[in-house]
């Protein structure tokens, strides 16, 4: 037996033994392919050759290892049969060579981190670190846009706009990743607070005034009569803003509107309605769905990657309701959902535990 005969014979023995790594693998068939283009890489390389492409996968690096340590063990077994040692030494480079070929790039490192266990969590820590300087440049577009650091011209004006949308935009994105993630969780291991409505629906006009203006609307507002409610404040927000900036995004005459009326029962109703063009019937079927791609320029999607509607809807379901939509072509879109949120009892625990805010 020559050593390229041990080699053979150790593919063979990988193969039939390849339940050891099947958990990897789709198929038996895929092992046997994979096992068989290693041999030949091995072979090309004991030749002089280049054996091409290598597939650096985590499988095959598992089953370059069984091969190479069944081909000892038949080259132990055949003893002095299996020809010179310098035979042994370039078979043994050629492992080397191919090992080489199959680690990872860094791209393919990152990909093997995505998909292990802890990828959400890096994908949080790097929304994360975005959202941070992300902060930093919309106080300080706001601040100059406010003229608190001095008068600014017409076109510096536009052009700090501009700068907070596009600013606004990039922290939005990273907060909808961070939602999506973490976001009913978190919100059925916190307690209902009180808060008032009015201050939330104020909080949320001023954030996206710079766009409003930068695109001539008007941004209403309609509070309940009483806006004093226990709830899930940072979750109401985070729903109101995301709805309005999307209002804001596909209108471009007349204005947006934030209302809340309170409903028999108890109930409160959240509406924001806007007048610009509609959504079309194709887009309605995957309004709701994340990572949806624009099949066209211009054709309706919350966001680039279509988190946004994704994130409203599974904070509002985890607040106990539901996001519904209205819209007719080129006249504008309304969203809406109730929530249970009753008035705060004035010297119960809740009260003593927080105070009143948005």
């Amino acid at each position: 037996m020559t050593f390229r005969d041990a080699l053979a014979e150790a593919a063979r023995r990988v193969v039939t033994e390849a339940f050891r790594v099947r958990e990897d693998a789709a198929s038996a068939e895929e092992v046997e392919r994979m096992v068989g283009g290693l041999q030949e890489a091995v072979v090309s390389l004991w030749e002089g050759q280049d054996p091409g492409e290598l597939p650096r996968t985590a499988l095959s690096r598992r089953l370059l290892g069984l091969l190479r340590g069944r081909f000892l063990e038949a080259v132990v077994a055949q003893g002095e049969a299996g020809g010179p040692e310098s035979d042994l030494l370039t078979a043994m480079l050629a492992f080397q060579r191919v090992e080489e070929g199959l680690e990872p790039t860094w791209d393919t490192r990152f990909t093997d981190r995505m998909s292990g266990p802890d990828g959400l969590e890096l994908v949080v820590e790097v929304a994360h670190d975005l959202r941070s300087p992300l902060t930093s440049i919309l106080f300080l577009a706001e601040t100059l846009l406010r003229g608190r650091s001095g008068p600014v011209t017409p076109l510096q004006e536009r052009q700090l706009g501009l700068v907070y949308s596009a600013a606004f935009g990039l922290s939005s994105v990273a907060s909808d990743v961070v939602e999506l993630v973490r976001g009913r969780d978190r919100i059925a291991d916190l307690e209902p607070m009180p808060f008032s409505i009015a201050d939330i629906m104020e909080s949320v006009r001023d954030i996206v005034r710079p766009i409003a203006e930068e695109k001539g609307l008007e941004v209403k507002l309609v509070p309940p009569a009483n806006p004093f409610r226990v709830g899930h404040p940072v979750a109401l927000n985070r729903v109101l803003l995301n709805l309005i900036t999307n209002a804001l995004k596909f209108t471009d005459q007349g204005h947006v509107e934030l209302s809340v009326v309170e409903r028999p029962g108890g109930a409160v109703e959240f509406s924001v309605r806007d007048t610009g063009r509609g959504i079309p019937l194709q887009a309605m079927d995957l309004l709701f769905e994340p990572f949806r791609r624009r099949q066209r320029e211009r054709e309706y999607a919350f966001s680039g990657s279509g988190l946004g509607l994704s994130i409203c809807r599974k904070l509002v379901e985890a607040m106990g309701g539901e996001l519904l939509v209205e819209t007719t072509q080129g006249q504008g879109t309304r969203f809406h959902f109730s929530l249970d949120l009753p008035a705060p009892t004035f010297g119960s625990p809740l009260l003593e535990q927080a105070p009143i805010t948005g």
